[in-house]
């Protein structure tokens, strides 16, 4: 008996769930269909499983195969690309401190062109030891407010990952544009030594490396304010920092938005070099006058 490929038996029901039934009630097997469309048997399991993010000119083609009409199949290939535009979680909390910054790791080693946009604290890619110590201590709590501090074995691990991500920065042939909002060099309840440290650490990436620029947005440029920092990969990938996780997307819509969202922050930052020497002297002087001086 004869099946007619249907809509999806509800519209929460994944594309590629929608397909296998379709094959399914067709009687053909995976490697048939993969077959019939040009396209590798273990590709037409990786979409009716869900795994990835599925072109949708392919899920098209795989729905007309399928027997599907013309209304079904660009529903079908509308609702694949209605998934690229969503953001998604990369942070279970399984992974931890250091899972995190080696996922961030393979994608900055794939990339030539790194774009990060930090409002409040100095980008992972340019955090001393000791300032990355105090981030994750502070970070820590309020993601688990029943754990006081991380172990001293996660602390190291988790600082030892970010650090090494900075090996990046000594490739020639990628370009890393960072803009920052100026509450990144205010005093914060992190050592003032460490702050200190911190700039002086700013100031030698400078100088070492040519594909480096640093540029501070002042707290009164006339711009969206920033609400949450946020990396973008050769204009291909965004990674969104939010409290408690991050998301990522490869949704063109996504992408642009953040790169003109960048464009706009960049356009009206300042040269941060004289901003250093300015904050630099402000933590002297609290130094000088601190009661443990």
């Amino acid at each position: 008996m004869a099946h007619t490929p249907g809509p999806p038996d509800d519209e929460e029901e994944a594309v590629g769930a929608t397909l296998a039934r379709m094959r399914h009630a067709s009687g053909l097997t995976g490697a048939e269909l993969a077959e019939r469309v040009g396209m590798s048997q273990p590709k037409i399991s990786r979409i009716e499983r869900g795994l990835g993010r599925p072109d949708p000119k392919d899920i098209g083609i795989i729905a007309r195969a399928l027997g599907a009409g013309a209304e079904l199949a660009l529903q079908l290939s509308e609702r694949a690309e209605q998934m690229q535009d969503r953001m998604t979680d990369w942070r279970p909390p399984v992974t931890g401190f250091a899972g995190q910054q080696r996922s961030l790791t393979h994608w900055e080693s794939t990339a030539t062109i790194l774009r990060v946009f930090e409002p409040a604290l100095v980008p992972g890619l340019l955090q001393t030891s000791g300032y990355a110590k105090s981030v994750f201590r502070e970070f820590r709590g309020l993601i688990d407010p029943t754990t006081d501090d991380l172990t001293e074995q996660e602390l190291l691990a988790a600082v030892s990952a970010r650090v090494k991500r900075q090996v990046a920065l000594a490739d020639r042939s990628k370009s890393f544009r960072f803009v920052v909002g100026e509450s990144v060099l205010r005093p914060r309840k992190y050592p003032l030594v460490e702050m200190l440290t911190q700039i002086s650490h700013l100031r030698d990436v400078l100088a070492r490396h040519a594909n480096v620029s640093i540029a501070l947005l002042r707290d009164d440029a006339p711009v969206i304010p920033p609400l949450h920092g946020f990396e973008l990969l050769d204009d291909r990938l965004v990674v969104v920092d939010l409290y408690n996780t991050g998301l990522i997307s490869r949704s063109r819509k996504d992408v642009d938005t953040y790169r003109r969202l960048f464009d706009t922050y960049a356009a009206h930052a300042v040269d941060i070099a004289p901003v250093l020497d300015e904050y630099q002297n402000v933590y002297i002087d609290m130094l000088r006058t601190s009661p443990a001086s």
